[in-house]
């Protein structure tokens, strides 16, 4: 593996991730790496569990950032007081214009994620799963409230019945957590890479999917797409089957992962700060997709037949 040092540089361009890190493009040698500065969103102590699984996911053919070495052997270093990591440059882009076809290959995708981590004997907590929601609801008790008290009700109420109804027993891993559009790459009709696993952790799978349900099957008036579903659906399982209970507990993890976005979504818009690099996202989306997951009858309405 080429080890490099970070130095004076061409930045060809510098961009705010998602999770709060600044990303910038290099150009060392004739070739492209991302340099990534991590700001507070990410944990030092975090670190070393996405650098092992990137470098994992990588040694078994995941496209995903490559982790580079420094020339002192390590993964990261200190750079403005930042912590700061070189990874490889992804071809592609991602699409606005999400297709069935687009749908099928991220299902695809994230099935081979969590078969090619089973093995792993990385583990990271969950640090936005159920048991830490509570938390979040506190932080938005303290906000301002909507007028008529409705929204919070709204979310009381789900928080109450998901408590209730949460699954202690399905298959799980490591799941990326994260993956929306922007998080992934196509070029001529083909997936060319999946990045920002800040959000990685071990969780039951089909919440993974759940969240890729959200992402990727909702038109742009919140609309769903059960098409869409069906073939995110269909490209998972050509890989991956699910059991009965995932399948049975869809509807729920759908809820659950509209909720945690939501939840997230709402700290974040309340907390708003003009020097901070992440610009908050309108948790209305996340309200509006609760809504219809919570009109959900069964698992058939997310697309989910017998092959």
């Amino acid at each position: 593996m080429e080890k490099i040092t970070i130095m004076k540089t061409a930045l060809i361009t510098g961009i705010n991730g998602q999770d709060g890190s600044y990303l910038a493009e290099l150009l060392i040698k004739n070739k492209k790496f991302i340099l990534t500065l991590y700001e507070s969103r990410v944990s030092f102590k975090d670190l070393p569990f996405f650098i092992n699984l990137l470098v994992a996911l990588n040694d078994k053919k995941i496209e995903c950032p490559n982790p580079i070495k420094m020339r002192n052997g390590n993964y990261t270093e200190l750079l403005n007081n930042k912590h700061a990591a070189i990874f490889s440059f992804l071809p592609g882009k991602s699409t606005v214009a999400i297709k069935n076809e687009h749908c099928f290959l991220v299902g695809q995708t994230l099935a081979n994620i969590h078969l090619k981590t089973i093995d792993l004997s990385l583990y990271r907590e969950n640090t936005l799963s159920l048991k830490y929601w509570s938390d979040l609801l506190n932080l938005i008790n303290a906000t301002p409230k909507d007028t008529d008290n409705k929204l919070h009700m709204d979310i009381s109420n789900e928080y109450d019945f998901l408590m209730n109804n949460w699954p202690s027993d399905l298959p799980s891993g490591i799941i990326h957590g994260d993956l929306f559009p922007d998080n992934i790459f196509f070029q001529n009709n083909k997936l060319t890479g999946v990045i920002d696993f800040y959000f990685a952790c071990n969780e039951f799978y089909i919440f993974d999917i759940a969240i890729c349900i959200n992402a990727w099957c909702f038109e742009s008036d919140y609309s769903f797409n059960i098409t869409k579903a069906s073939h995110l659906l269909q490209g998972y399982r050509s890989l991956k089957n699910l059991t009965q209970d995932e399948i049975q507990f869809l509807p729920i993890m759908c809820r659950g992962s509209a909720l945690r976005f939501l939840l997230t979504r709402l700290v974040d818009w309340n907390k708003r700060d003009k020097n901070v690099l992440v610009t908050p996202k309108d948790p209305s989306e996340y309200y509006n997709k609760l809504q219809f997951h919570q009109s959900v009858t069964s698992s058939m309405d997310y697309g989910v037949y017998d092959k």
